[in-house]
Order: structure tokens, then C-alpha cells, then sequence
């Protein structure tokens, strides 16, 4: 996971170099592509929950055929959201907020990012199957060879080095889009000669309608459960924009090195969806719950020391990227605001993705609408622009949801329903 975050930091390395409409067309994007990464991180983690199971119930051959429906349900949603994102680049920055300047020369960059799906979703979805198995380090391998053709052709196609041509901010969305690509290849490699605990071969190779209709019905609520949770920063990028190009590139800086250190603690959070499935499909709740209090206790550990990082260092993080007077000290801001909920988020992702593992979609997303859009869009917006906060609005109703979530998820855990859940 912090390999896949790594993603943002370098383009958003290169890129800051360019200027604000440029981080702040990235910042646009990003927002537009987390629906992606909805759907993705949605149909993602019904196939490690599925895989999981069967792994723990000795059953390698149906893991691979739940592989591979989860496989053709993901190029299906690619092809759709590929084909709209391409072709609607400009109105969505439009309708984003973006100023005429930004849509002009950051279209073909959205088009792009967004029109490349297909490998965002394969690069997440067979990364679920691999975990889902217990094999996070071959995950972990595809992202390492990804991000290093990521981090090779970012600089080359962004500034015209050498025999690469001049592409500006347009040249991250192709060195991004290859090095995903070239990470989708070695997966698929890797699951057909062997090398994974789930091991795909050609009889296999076959649409299963009523798994796949199984599947889909996990999937559909964790889909919309992440859809509820990412369209939510996209609702607050829409709430920055309204004070100007200056504060969403400083808001952009800041979320990027803020993702960048959670992403692991989500790598943590989904082996406690990887153990609630194993050890239930092994007939072994009991160990279940134990493996997600454990886990909670490390993620906390984690994120509390990120916490102190963030509010003593946010300064020079943020000068990695830019010393740009115009948005430095929001980014600072921002960065410290957001470390006074990591505490929570550390307990609320962990209770969601043992919801998750255990093939519970429906609960994490019942909390995430009522914590996000029913209590941290209304509390950003009122901050922001009825009390006269300004951006800062935005930053503090994070932290404030963020803790709801994590309070409102453990006392629903503790109830126990989802050992009960059959998938």
C-alpha cells in the first residue's frame, strides 16, 4: 500500500515544479479518479473476502475461480468508465470548479487518467486476490516494478529529457498509465505459472454466472460504500475550490503526503480483513475478533507516531514539494488539522475492513453515508463558508468525522452480528 501510494507523491513531485494550475489540475483529477478508485477498492475487497474464504476452507481451485470472475467483473466497469472519463475530461474539471486556464491544458491529462482505468482496477483487483490469499508480497512486487517505471519516465516525459518529449503535466498521466500497465503484465504472470497461492489456468478460464452474480452482490454495497467515502473528498475538493486555484493545490500537497503515510496503515487494515475471512471461513470467530483488536492496536501505534510527525515536521514535508508562498503555509495547515484524527481513523478503518473481510458490506456503509455525507459535508460547508473559516473549515470536519466513524464502528463490531455473515 505504500508502494501504490507512491504513485501521488512522485507525479506530485515533478508536477509541483510547473506551478499551481498544474498541481491544481492533478488535485481535480485526483478527486474525479477516487470514484474510480471506488469502484475499484469496492469489487476489490469482496474478491479478498471471497478468496479468503475459500482459502480457509482448503479450497484453492474455487479461490481461482472467484479470481477470475472477479477479473471479468472489473474489466466490464473499466471499459464503462473508461470510454465516459475520456470523453467527458473537460466538463467534469468544469463542473469540478476549474478555471478556463486549467481546462484548456489539463483535459488531456484528466482524459487520460481517467480513460486508463483498466489498469487501475487489474492493478487492485488481482492485488486482492494475492492478499486475499495471504501473499501481500507479490502485491507488494508488482507495485515495486510499477512505481520504478513510474518514477524512470515521470521526469523524462514532464520536462523533455533526452529523446522524451516536452509533455508537462500530461507527461505524469502517461508515465503513471505505463508503469501501471507494465505492474498488470507481471501480475497476470505471476498468476498463471504458479508463483501465487492462487494459481490460474486455462480450464479455469471460464464465466461462472452464479459466482460471479455472488460476487456482485458483495460488491455492489462495498462499492457504494467507498463510492460514499471517495465522492466525499471530492465533495470537499468542490468546497476548497471555491477559495481559488492557490487552495486546492495547497490542499493537494497536503492530502498527497497525508496519503502517503496512511496507505500503509490500510495495508494493515487489510490483513485484518485477510484474517476475519481465513479464520472464519475456518470455523474460528473467536480468533476473528482477536486478530482485529491486535491489528487495531498496531494501526494505532502506526498513526499516532505519524500524528507527531505531521505536527512537527509538516513545514519541510511540504517544502519537498513546493516553497510557493501562495499555498506552503495552507498545505502546513492542513497536514497538522488532518494528524488530529489519525488516532480514529486507525480504529474506524480497521472495524471497517473486518466488516469487509468477513463479507459485511452493508454495515461500514451505512456508517460511512451517515459519517461523511450526513454529518462531514454539511459540517465542512458550514465551517467553511457560513462561519467564514475558509479552507481550514474543510481541514478540521476530516478529523471530526473521522472520529464519529471510528466510535460508531466499534460499538457496532462489539455486537458480533458479522460472525454470522455467509458469503
Amino acid at each position: 500500500m505504500g508502494m501504490e501510494s507512491l504513485f501521488g507523491i512522485v507525479d506530485g513531485f515533478f508536477v509541483a515544479k510547473l506551478g499551481q494550475d498544474s498541481v491544481a489540475t492533478v488535485g481535480f483529477t485526483e478527486s474525479i479518479l477516487a470514484l474510480v478508485f471506488g469502484v475499484a477498492i469496492g469489487l476489490s475487497m469482496s474478491t479478498t473476502a471471497m478468496v479468503a474464504r475459500r482459502i480457509g476452507e482448503k479450497d484453492p481451485a474455487g479461490a481461482a475461480i472467484a479470481a477470475v470472475q472477479s477479473i471479468a467483473l472489473g474489466i466490464v466497469f473499466s471499459i464503462l468508465i473508461g470510454i465516459t472519463g475520456w470523453l467527458t475530461a473537460p466538463h467534469l474539471l468544469r463542473l469540478m470548479g476549474a478555471s478556463p486556464v486549467i481546462i484548456a491544458n489539463g483535459s488531456r491529462y484528466t482524459g487520460l487518467m481517467l480513460g486508463s482505468s483498466g489498469v487501475i482496477f487489474l492493478l487492485f483487483l488481482i492485488n486482492a486476490i494475492f492478499r486475499g490469499a495471504g501473499d501481500p508480497a507479490l502485491a507488494m512486487r508488482a507495485l515495486w516494478l510499477a512505481n520504478l517505471v513510474n518514477i524512470v519516465l515521470d521526469p523524462c516525459l514532464i520536462n523533455g529529457w533526452g529523446p522524451f518529449p516536452h509533455l508537462g503535466v500530461f507527461g505524469a498521466a502517461v508515465a503513471t498509465t505505463t508503469g501501471r500497465g507494465i505492474g498488470v503484465v507481471y501480475q497476470c504472470w505471476m498468476l498463471g505459472t504458479h508463483k501465487s497461492r492462487v494459481s490460474i489456468q486455462l480450464p479455469q478460464i471460464r464465466l461462472n454466472v452464479e459466482i460471479m452474480f455472488r460476487l456482485l452482490s458483495v460488491s455492489i454495497t462495498g462499492i457504494i460504500q467507498f463510492l460514499i467515502a471517495t465522492a466525499s473528498w471530492m465533495a470537499l475538493v468542490r468546497i476548497v475550490s471555491l477559495f481559488g486555484s492557490a487552495a486546492v493545490a495547497g490542499y493537494t500537497i497536503a492530502i498527497r503526503i497525508f496519503i502517503f503515510f496512511l496507505l500503509p496503515s490500510w495495508g494493515l487494515s487489510n490483513a485484518a480483513a485477510t484474517l476475519v475471512g481465513q479464520n472464519l471461513g475456518a470455523g474460528k470467530p473467536e480468533r476473528s475478533e482477536q486478530a482485529v483488536y491486535t491489528t487495531g492496536l498496531f494501526n494505532m501505534g502506526y498513526l499516532g507516531l505519524i500524528s507527531l510527525v505531521f505536527f512537527a515536521l509538516a513545514d519541510p514535508l511540504v517544502g519537498i514539494f513546493t516553497n510557493a508562498p501562495e499555498f506552503h503555509a495552507l498545505a502546513v495547515r492542513c497536514l497538522r488539522i488532518l494528524a488530529i484524527g489519525n488516532i480514529c481513523y486507525a480504529w474506524g478503518m480497521v472495524m471497517e475492513q473486518a466488516f469487509n473481510g468477513a463479507g459485511d458490506t452493508r454495515t461500514p456503509t451505512f456508517i460511512n453515508l451517515g459519517c461523511y455525507w450526513m454529518f462531514q459535508i454539511p459540517l465542512a460547508y458550514t465551517l467553511a463558508v457560513t462561519w467564514n473559516w475558509g479552507p481550514t473549515g474543510v481541514f478540521t470536519a476530516v478529523p471530526a468525522a473521522e472520529t464519529a466513524l471510528a466510535i460508531t464502528a466499534l460499538i457496532i463490531f462489539r455486537q458480533g452480528a458479522w460472525k454470522l455473515k455467509k458469503i
